[in-house]
């Protein structure tokens, strides 16, 4: 039995989003900014498809802007922001946990002179609101923070950015990665409160290397993708239409978001309750964290042991313990979990499509693997 529980790393394409990508690579091929009847007709596929995407963030279709993905999304927020606001200040405040399309871009930053604070977590992987209103200063310019935390689902408090900008008269802009929260929880950049919010195709049942970035209206953005001018000058290039209408056609499915999510949360509950007979088993996301990821240690054997296990068993997951080079997992380092823990944890991530009966199969497989390989140690 094959089952596929990494739907944080990427998910399977609905058929719509495939027959979307077909239908504009062999029917729809234009290129919107041509002026003929090709053209014309990928220019309404263009609007159309933005329009979709708005309608799921509650936005106006002009506040949307299509990139390559949430890498580029979170690039082109960052240094754009930093770019535009350079003579203003140059302390920028983000989270410890946050992506390496996030936290390698400050680190750019950090080498060119702009002071990176970077905000710590509690235990559950939440910022503390008293630590981010302490970090955000008058010459702030920017705060970039996740919504929901890739490896461990815990749910950020970003409605607080905004108050503290607002406290010390700052002129930052508040942009937050929503890679792993889009499709997943209604997001409204209103009451969140935000400038900038990034999303990403493949996470949501579409295409790969295809997102976009809302922008709010009279947000301030200095392109650092030069080129033709497409996207207003936010992100200049051709159009990849394909990607585009497959991300559409994918969010359009997106339709009943409250009852996917219990029913995620109804898979996620069961499978915690199967596993509770093991005496070894640290549940490292909170109760409260989004229901989609779920990161746990079976204490004593290693991540990559139980990955490869679960592998070979048919099922996918993922390790949140160690990563390249030897290095183990900075978000579950910064809620300061045991060491052993880190370096057992796994993360399964659940989608709609999931069933119970591959849930079921999971559990027996985890309870297995905990017999089998103890006592193979």
């Amino acid at each position: 039995m094959e089952c596929y529980f990494d739907n944080s790393a990427t998910t399977k394409p609905v058929e719509a989003a495939v027959s979307a990508v077909a239908l504009a690579m062999t029917e729809n091929y234009g290129n919107p900014s041509s002026l003929h009847i090709k053209g014309d007709q990928a220019k309404k596929l263009l609007d159309d498809s933005r329009r979709i995407i708005a309608n799921s963030l509650s936005c106006n279709p002009n506040e949307i802007f299509f990139t390559s993905g949430g890498t580029e999304s979170n690039n082109i927020a960052i240094m754009g922001t930093a770019l535009a606001f350079k003579r203003r200040g140059n302390r920028i405040v983000t989270t410890s946990i946050e992506h390496p399309s996030v936290s390698e871009t400050m680190n750019r930053l950090e080498e060119q002179g702009f002071e990176i604070v970077r905000l710590p977590v509690d235990k559950y992987g939440v910022v503390r609101e008293q630590d981010l209103f302490s970090a955000v200063t008058k010459d702030t310019i920017l705060v970039s923070m996740m919504l929901v935390n890739n490896e461990v689902g815990s749910i950020q408090p970003i409605s607080a950015v905004r108050r503290a900008v607002k406290r010390v008269g700052s002129p930052a802009q508040i942009h937050c990665d929503a890679v792993q929260a889009y499709g997943k929880i209604a997001i409204r950049p209103m009451d969140l409160g935000v400038d900038l919010i990034s999303v990403s195709s493949h996470k949501v049942h579409g295409p790969k290397g295809q997102g976009a970035l809302y922008v709010k209206k009279g947000t301030k953005l200095t392109p650092y993708i030069l080129g033709g001018g497409q996207e207003e000058n936010v992100r200049s290039g051709t159009h990849a239409m394909p990607t585009i209408a497959g991300f559409a056609a994918a969010v359009n499915e997106c339709n009943s978001l409250s009852a996917d999510y219990e029913y995620v949360q109804s898979l996620k509950d069961y499978l915690l309750s199967r596993l509770s007979c093991l005496p070894n088993l640290r549940v490292n996301s909170y109760v409260e964290a989004l229901p989609h990821i779920l990161s746990i240690s079976l204490v004593g054997i290693p991540s990559e042991v139980l990955r490869n296990y679960l592998s070979s068993e048919g099922i996918c997951v993922s390790t949140g313990s160690a990563c390249s080079k030897g290095h183990r997992s900075k978000v579950l380092t910064s809620m300061d979990l045991p060491i052993p823990v880190i370096d057992s944890a796994i993360r399964i991530s659940f989608s709609r499509f999931n069933t119970k009966m591959e849930t079921e199969y999971l559990a027996d497989k985890i309870i297995e693997a905990d017999g089998l390989l103890r006592k193979s140690k």
